[in-house]
């Protein structure tokens, strides 16, 4: 069974920056769609940001120019860099792991962006 386990969230003033963590169990990590999704109180869970084995990377129309995902396939990890957060960022943002439709969830991070 594949393992994700989120870091990295916290509580961060507006205009803060995080970086959240995923590391990802197993072998196959290099050839997995990797994505960052976020869920706030009331709402359904959107796409934030996602990367392919190749590198090809995407990102929401309300994170760009502020949030930038990457990977390390060498460490089995993918990050979520988080610049000049806003209040309306505050969710829980979970990892995706995506191979031909089979997809693989974490447990998620609490991310609060409040003064």
């Amino acid at each position: 069974q594949v393992q994700l386990v989120e870091s990295g969230g916290g509580l961060v003033q507006p205009g803060g920056s995080l970086r959240l963590s995923c590391v990802v169990s197993g072998s196959m990590f290099s050839i997995y769609t990797m994505g960052w999704y976020r869920q706030a109180p009331g709402k359904q869970r959107e796409l934030v940001a996602t990367i392919t084995s190749g590198g090809s990377t995407k990102c929401a129309d309300s994170v760009k120019g502020r949030f930038t995902i990457s990977r390390d396939n060498a460490k089995n990890t993918v990050y979520l860099q988080m610049n000049s957060l806003k209040p309306e960022d505050t969710a829980v943002y979970y990892c995706n792991a995506d191979y031909r439709s089979i997809g693989y969830w974490g447990q998620g991070t609490q991310v609060t962006v409040s003064s």
